[in-house]
C-alpha cells in the first residue's frame, strides 16, 4: 500500500510538475513565475520545519545527532550544487524584460563550461547539445533524490508523504520552466523539450522505489532520512529560490512576494491539518 502511495506521489510530483511548467511557460501564466518561486519557498520551508523535522525529532534519535545530520545534509546539497547536479537554473529566465536572451546567454556559458570539460574542439551545435544534456543529467539526479525523499516521508507517515510530494511538485515547477526555456534554445522543437524534461521528471518514481527499498532495509535510520529531506528542502528554498526574490523589488512586488510565501506556508499547513482530520 505504501509503495503504491509512493509511486502515485512521485509520479505526480515528477511529471505533474513538468506539465504544469509547460502550461505556465508556454501559456498565459508565464508572468507568474516570480509568484511560483515565493509559493515554492514557503511550501518547502513549511514542510521542512513544521513536518519533516518535528517527525524526525519525535523519534528516539538524539537531538545532537539529528542536528549534525542536518548540517551534513546542507553541506552535501551545497556540494551537489557545485557539481551542477542540484543546480536549479531558475536564473535562466531573469524576469519578463529579458527572457530568452539571458537564458541563451546563461545556457551558453553553462554549455561552454560543460563542453570544455569534455573536449577542446567542435563548437556550436555540440556545445549547445552538451548544455542541454547537462541540464537533463542534473534534472535526473535531482528527481531521483526527490523520489528518495518523498519515499522516506511516506514511510514515516502517509500524510507526511503527501505534504512532501506536494512541496516537491511546487518547487519543481519553476525549475522545469527554466529547463524548458533552455531546451527550447538547443532544439526548436517544443514537444521534444517537453518529452525530455518529462522523462527526467519520471526518474522521481525510480527514486521513490529505491527509497522505499532503502528505508525498508534501514528503517531504524528513518529519522535521518527525514532530516536529509529537510536539508534538501531548506537548501533549495534558501540558496536557490529566495535569492531570486531578493533581486529587483518595488514595494508592491515585496508585498506580493510575502503574500505568496505565506500562501505556500498556509497551503502546506492546510493540507496537513485536513489530513489529520481524516
Amino acid at each position: 500500500m505504501t509503495l503504491i502511495a509512493i509511486l502515485v506521489g512521485t509520479l505526480a510530483a515528477g511529471i505533474g510538475s513538468v506539465w504544469l511548467a509547460a502550461l505556465l511557460s508556454f501559456g498565459i501564466l508565464a508572468r507568474y513565475t516570480q509568484h511560483m518561486l515565493s509559493l515554492a519557498a514557503g511550501a518547502l520551508l513549511a514542510t521542512a520545519f513544521m513536518h519533516l523535522l518535528p517527525e524526525a525529532f519525535e523519534s528516539q534519535a538524539g537531538a545532537k545527532e539529528l542536528f549534525a545530520t542536518l548540517l551534513v545534509g546542507l553541506v552535501f546539497f551545497f556540494l551537489l550544487d557545485k557539481a551542477e547536479l542540484w543546480h536549479h537554473g531558475h536564473e535562466h529566465h531573469g524576469g519578463e524584460h529579458h527572457g530568452p536572451e539571458v537564458a541563451a546567454h546563461a545556457q551558453h556559458d553553462h554549455a561552454e563550461h560543460v563542453h570544455a570539460a569534455h573536449s577542446h574542439h567542435g563548437h556550436g551545435h555540440a556545445e549547445a547539445k552538451s548544455g542541454s544534456w547537462a541540464v537533463l543529467a542534473g534534472d535526473s539526479v535531482h528527481a531521483f533524490g526527490d523520489g528518495i525523499l518523498i519515499a522516506s516521508a511516506f514511510m514515516a507517515d502517509l500524510r507526511l508523504g503527501v505534504v512532501a510530494a506536494l512541496a516537491v511538485l511546487v518547487h519543481e515547477v519553476p525549475h522545469h520552466m527554466g529547463d524548458l526555456v533552455v531546451l527550447r534554445q538547443t532544439s526548436n522543437n517544443r514537444r521534444a523539450a517537453f518529452v525530455k524534461v518529462s522523462l527526467a521528471g519520471a526518474v522521481t518514481a525510480l527514486g521513490g522505489v529505491v527509497g522505499y527499498a532503502l528505508v525498508d532495509q534501514l528503517y531504524d535510520y528513518l529519522p535521518f532520512f527525514l532530516i536529509m529531506a529537510s536539508s534538501s528542502f531548506i537548501y533549495v528554498a534558501l540558496a536557490d529560490l529566495i535569492p531570486q526574490l531578493q533581486k529587483r523589488v518595488t514595494a508592491r512586488e515585496t508585498v506580493a512576494q510575502i503574500a505568496w510565501l505565506a500562501i505556500g506556508i498556509g497551503l502546506v499547513t492546510l493540507i496537513s491539518s485536513m489530513a489529520h482530520h481524516h
